[in-house]
């Protein structure tokens, strides 16, 4: 009989056993693995560093934060404030407020009583910011705003101690002041940094917030050579780190330690921080702080112009390529450009073979400037390439700003009529003999003459090059200029002491 062979199932727990067997042979080859190395090494290894060069993942470092840079720059960080008398009540709740200027509490007895129905009483306010030292014997940086008109001032250091400043120097102009606070060769002091951040950097910003002294936050660098005033020195870093009133002429830090910008002012519809700061750059601090510890001023030359941008109406009007470069708006007599035969109407175009962008550009590599610097300015006139050579000037005191350049609307409709433009004009020789020009009687506020900047008083000197004394003067050049398709005309118009460009749309 045939031997019959008996097949049984492998039982569970065979199987059971023979999985454990496995997970022990992985776990000895594992701590071999531990122990010995990635083959080829001479000893001992890290595990996880050499799986991650086995699978290809880099090793990453942990993340760590802005401790150690703080420890180092906070202290030399203060609170400042300044006593100031206001001639008059000023809002700074603006679109673009300068931190501080706080007024003081009222006193709870004492109180003068309200001045006499339509005068007003100088008050006293107390403007709070910030400030940050930059040697051990005391000089120290904040924002001119913080302490102008100040009658005096005191800071508070990090460590709670409070010490009287007095001011060194102040220049307007780039919100730069030096000040100086006697306390010995021993406070804690800051470097400014010799290279601009790139955009997307770390930055932390120290300061005194609502008075909160000692307060840090961390944010970006959101962009850079911003302009946001009228002022033709602005090249402000944008930050995204929370600033707010009081933290003005306090330091921006890069994550080494060093001062990339001053805090000056920021885009706020309440006052409070909606994320969107600006700081004074280091090279302007800089070059600004030596200035006035050195002199006690800051001296600047220029050409003697009024500039004002280069718009793609008015490049269209005075038939240039491109919006690159400086629109001359008003040579002023006496001054080097006056004396090197510039006009109103030039277009500076380069600065010693250097290509302009636009007007602000030339004012800042002016002001960077000795007085008594001879440079080569590349003009376009009426088409035609000249090159002019002049001698700086220095910068005199600030006079009066002129009004501000409305650009209005890119792509108006409009047609060859003055009073459909919103114009009521009047002949100057109507009121004065020897006046020149016409004369704007009437702007309509909701015309489009309005939107591009005209006022009543304006006078008309010119439009496409050519001189106007009468209205009719002004709608025939308009007329001629729609006749030609253009759908821009250039005219000169002066405003009080000040000349400008403006381009009025005819189709």
């Amino acid at each position: 009989m045939a031997e019959r062979h008996r097949f049984e199932p492998v039982r569970p727990a065979i199987l059971r056993w023979a999985a454990a067997a496995l997970v022990l042979v992985a776990a000895l080859a594992v701590t071999g693995a531990w122990f010995s190395g990635p083959p080829g090494s001479a000893g001992g290894g890290d595990l996880r560093a050499w799986l991650n060069a086995t699978v290809g993942r880099p090793q990453q470092s942990p993340l760590r934060g802005f401790e150690d840079v703080v420890d180092r720059v906070k202290p030399a960080v203060f609170g400042i404030s300044a006593k100031v008398i206001e001639e008059e009540p000023t809002d700074d709740q603006g679109f673009l407020p300068q931190f501080g200027e706080q007024p003081d509490p009222p006193q709870e007895s004492g109180e003068p009583p309200d001045p006499p129905q339509g005068e007003e009483l100088p008050r006293p306010t107390t403007s709070q910011g910030s400030g940050f030292f930059i040697s051990s014997d005391g000089y120290a940086i904040t924002t001119s705003h913080v302490i102008e008109h100040g009658t005096s001032m005191e800071i508070e250091t990090d460590d709670g101690k409070s010490y009287p400043a007095k001011l060194v120097g102040s220049d307007p102009q780039s919100d730069i002041a030096l000040i100086k606070v006697d306390g010995g060769n021993r406070f804690r002091f800051v470097e400014i940094s010799d290279k601009a951040p790139r955009i997307g950097e770390w930055v932390i910003a120290v300061g005194n917030p609502f008075g909160l002294g000692g307060t840090v936050t961390a944010g970006i660098v959101s962009a850079r050579a911003r302009d946001i005033s009228p002022g033709s020195y602005d090249d402000f870093i944008q930050i995204d780190a929370p600033v707010n009133q009081g933290n003005s002429g306090g330091p921006t830090f890069d994550l080494t330690g060093k001062v990339i910008g001053v805090n000056s002012a920021i885009v706020s519809p309440t006052g409070g921080s909606v994320g969107i700061g600006f700081a004074i750059p280091a090279e302007t601090v800089k070059a600004v702080a030596a200035e006035l510890r050195e002199k006690g001023t800051m001296v600047r030359a220029w050409i003697g112009v009024r500039l004002q941008p280069i718009t793609p109406e008015i490049a269209e009007g005075l038939d240039l390529n491109d919006t690159q470069g400086a629109l001359v708006a008003d040579p002023v007599p006496g001054a080097p450009a006056a004396k090197a035969g510039i006009l109103s109407g030039d277009v500076i175009a380069s600065l010693n073979g250097e290509a302009l962008k636009d007007d602000r550009e030339l004012a800042r590599k002016v002001s960077e400037m000795a007085p008594g610097t001879q440079v080569k300015l590349g003009m376009i006139r009426q088409g035609k390439k000249e090159t002019v050579r002049l001698t700086l000037a220095q910068l005199p005191s600030p006079r009066s700003e002129p009004p501000a350049i409305a650009e209005g609307p890119k792509t108006p409709e409009s047609n060859a009529d003055p009073a459909s433009l919103g114009l009521t004009l009047v002949p100057g020789k109507g009121l004065a003999p020897d006046a020149d020009g016409v004369i704007v009687a009437e702007v309509d506020p909701d015309g489009i003459a309005a939107e591009r900047g005209f006022q009543a008083g304006d006078v008309i000197l010119d439009v496409a090059g050519n001189s106007v004394k009468l209205p009719s003067d002004v709608k025939k050049a308009l007329s001629d200029a729609q006749g030609k398709s253009r759908r821009n005309v250039i005219a000169r118009v002066r405003t009080g002491d000040f000349t400008r460009f403006v381009a009025i749309p005819v189709g």
